[in-house]
């Protein structure tokens, strides 16, 4: 059976350098990877090579719950693409397109099986705008 596949998409009004720094920075990743604000990804890490680890802690604020976004790098494209799967096998591929100084951000994700898809697209889309509010509103 093939999986669904989500699409999210976000135009950053900013160049695709900055773009790609905050998406991919560790110490950026924690100010945006997070769908509301009763949420917060509190530590990441991220190895920005093929075979390389992607690591974000998202929990609730509050302490109710919380979970591990693990990925493992099988493309990278600086500035292009970035590819990787998740633990359960799931592929993630994220896209950058510049045009003069916006960036457009497209992702395509492996849905999972235990939330509904409209769930699971809402709270990734989130995410993506999360990442673009953070990005416009830091000084150049």
């Amino acid at each position: 059976m093939n999986p669904k596949v989500i699409h999210i998409k976000a135009t950053i009004n900013r160049g695709i350098a900055d773009v790609w720094n905050y998406y991919t920075d560790p110490m950026h990743i924690v100010e945006w990877n997070f769908a509301t604000a009763d949420w917060h990804c509190p530590k990441a890490t991220n190895e920005l090579s093929v075979g390389g680890k992607y690591f974000a802690r998202m929990e609730a604020k509050d302490g109710s719950f919380g979970f591990d976004l693990i990925g493992i790098y099988n493309e990278i494209v600086p500035h292009k693409k970035l590819s990787y799967a998740l633990e359960d096998q799931r592929k993630v591929v994220t896209l950058f397109k510049s045009s003069d100084d916006k960036t457009q951000i497209m992702t395509a994700l492996e849905a999972e099986t235990t939330h509904p898809i409209a769930m699971q697209q809402a709270g990734w889309q989130s995410i993506l705008n999360n990442f673009k509010k953070y990005v416009e509103t830091l000084d150049n």
